[in-house]
């Protein structure tokens, strides 16, 4: 008799093969009814919500917080993919998944499994991703979900990268080219209180903060997209 897969232990990748089997009988006939009814859409929110928790715990040190919480984003990867392989259309599976990602980490890391040499990762990560996704813009695939803080550090990245400095707002603590370069380091936590500051001032003055500064992000990225359509600009 097969032992039960749910009590599988073992670390050499029995256990993960065990999650999928368990979800494969969560979703089968005689399973439970309440995985069976799922779709990808009805579980977006949990996803989110796992993938949040995970995030406190990691950033709390909550190590015990923190497997259990990846066991949690791990069961929402797997049941994603097991409600994809019953679709009638374009059905694909965990393993597809999984062969999908192998692949594109190796493409990604030329450096590592091919033997390129690179003097900037960055550059090359953003120059492989380009040509795989063929974007009209550095802004494309950035979720627009993303909460604004998230959202706003985006774009700018993206628009630093692709060397539109001069649509980057103005940095207050920027030192001068000859001054002590340590003293322009930022400590976490003094901006971390700036930013709750500001907040505070948004929250007092009746101001939604989280849609004002999408607002400004939506300014830039439309600067930023604007200067990238510019037959001025050259090619990157």
């Amino acid at each position: 008799m097969d032992p039960d897969p749910s009590t599988s232990t073992d670390q050499d990748g029995t256990a993960l093969a065990a999650v999928v089997d368990v979800m494969d009988r969560l979703r089968s006939p005689g399973g439970c009814p309440w995985d069976a009814e799922q779709t990808h859409e009805s579980l977006v929110r949990y996803l989110l919500e796992e993938a949040h928790e995970l995030a406190e715990a990691i950033e709390t040190g909550d190590r015990a917080g923190m497997r259990e919480e990846l066991g949690d984003v791990l069961l929402q990867v797997v049941f994603h993919a097991r409600i994809a392989s019953e679709d009638p259309g374009d059905p694909f599976t965990i393993d597809d998944v999984a062969a999908d990602l192998v692949a594109k980490l190796r493409r990604r890391h030329p450096h590592v499994f091919a033997g390129a040499e690179v003097t900037d990762l960055h550059a090359q990560w953003a120059a492989i991703k380009q040509e795989e996704k063929q974007r009209a813009s550095v802004l494309d695939g950035i979720p627009p979900t993303l909460g604004a803080l998230a959202y706003a550090q985006k774009v700018l990245g993206r628009a630093d990268r692709a060397g539109l400095t001069d649509l980057l707002p103005p940095d207050p603590a920027a030192a001068p080219a000859t001054a002590d370069p340590t003293a322009a380091q930022e400590d976490p936590a003094r901006l971390g209180q700036e930013l709750l500051t500001l907040v505070e001032r948004a929250r007092r003055a009746g101001i939604d903060a989280e849609g004002v500064l999408r607002a400004a992000v939506r300014e830039v990225s439309a600067a930023v997209r604007a200067a990238e359509s510019s037959p001025e600009r050259p090619a990157p």
